[in-house]
């Protein structure tokens, strides 16, 4: 059975907790959003314009950030059939060469994401095919900050970064490095993540990155109450 990792020092708990409160007011955010929606549209014949733009942007940021999540508290389902059939050193040895793997695979998403988020917060892309090698030479005239979204409208409170971001011109909507922020953060957080687990592996504090035999021991746990009905 693999164990979730509980947070023993301050910062931990710190960021313990702002992880789950962010993915708490995500989740409300996408409920409260379309709930208001559907009463305008049934009940008054209108709606928001930009609704389903910032629920869609408030899901993909709920789903970066529930997957480095799982990972921390070993929540990822598995097939762990085959790896049952060795003995425990052997799946010691299988559970560190698929954290290997992980962070292999979490650090190439962390390389896309910052040259895909790149592109529009006017900074430069890495260079190198596989792995950043550097960062490649800007040039002002590949700036892509005034890059907006469609529909949601860009806040009053957040116009100190149009001459930073774009030349001071007015923006209309939220320009796209602001939500596509989630994406070199999420995989940062990511590879973070998995890089834990692989030192709880190493430690001998956890045998597996995925919840392996959870449901089975939920149902014991249960088991009881359904006795003697």
């Amino acid at each position: 059975m693999a164990h979730p990792a509980k947070p023993t020092t301050t910062l931990g708990r710190i960021v313990n907790e702002i992880e789950e409160t962010m993915i708490a007011l995500l989740l409300a955010g996408m409920t409260i959003i379309t709930f208001i929606n559907v009463v305008l549209r049934y009940g008054y014949n209108t709606g928001l314009i930009w609704g389903l733009e910032a629920v869609t942007f408030l899901f993909a940021w709920l789903v970066l950030f529930g997957v480095s999540y799982a990972v921390k508290v070993t929540a990822h389902l598995g097939v762990d059939a085959i790896i049952n059939l060795f003995s425990p050193p052997v799946r010691r040895v299988l559970a560190l060469i698929a954290a290997a793997v992980c962070l292999a695979y979490a650090f190439l998403l962390l390389k896309g994401a910052w040259d895909y988020w790149a592109n529009f917060a006017n900074l430069p892309q890495t260079t190198g095919k596989w792995f950043p090698t550097g960062f490649e030479e800007m040039r002002r005239s590949s700036y892509r900050g005034w890059y907006e979204t469609i529909d949601i409208p860009f806040p009053e409170w957040l116009r100190w970064i149009q001459p930073i971001m774009n030349e001071g011109e007015d923006y209309e909507k939220i320009p796209r490095f602001i939500p596509y922020a989630i994406l070199p953060f999420g995989m940062a957080l990511l590879f973070f993540r998995f890089a834990q687990v692989t030192m709880r592996l190493i430690r001998g504090e956890a045998e597996s990155l995925i919840v392996s035999h959870e449901a089975e021991d939920e149902v014991e746990a249960v088991k009881h109450m359904n006795e003697g009905r």
